[in-house]
């Protein structure tokens, strides 16, 4: 499994806890790229579920591997943030 990831250089004080699922049949690389002096990226199975702090600000961008330079789709971060008490048993 491979992970690249930087501390946060950034003033940037609102992090956020967030989750991403690869639903899709095939692996997938998740990258933050968007943040000066910030980046992420990740390799996320299929059916893995992927757990990281970024800044609000942050997209997260979906690739395929077979396509690594094509973007499938964007999600803004705040909107894969783990709200309190979302997590049910």
């Amino acid at each position: 499994m491979t992970t690249i990831a930087s501390q946060p250089l950034t003033s940037e004080k609102n992090m956020l806890l967030c989750h991403f699922f690869n639903e899709k049949n095939q692996v997938v690389i998740a990258r933050i790229s968007n943040i000066p002096n910030w980046y992420l990226e990740r390799v996320v199975f299929p059916a893995q579920r992927f757990l990281f702090e970024a800044p609000e600000g942050a997209v997260l961008e979906i690739h395929s591997p077979e396509t690594a330079t094509i973007q499938e789709d964007t999600i803004p971060c705040h909107e894969l943030s783990v709200k309190e008490g979302a997590i049910q048993n």
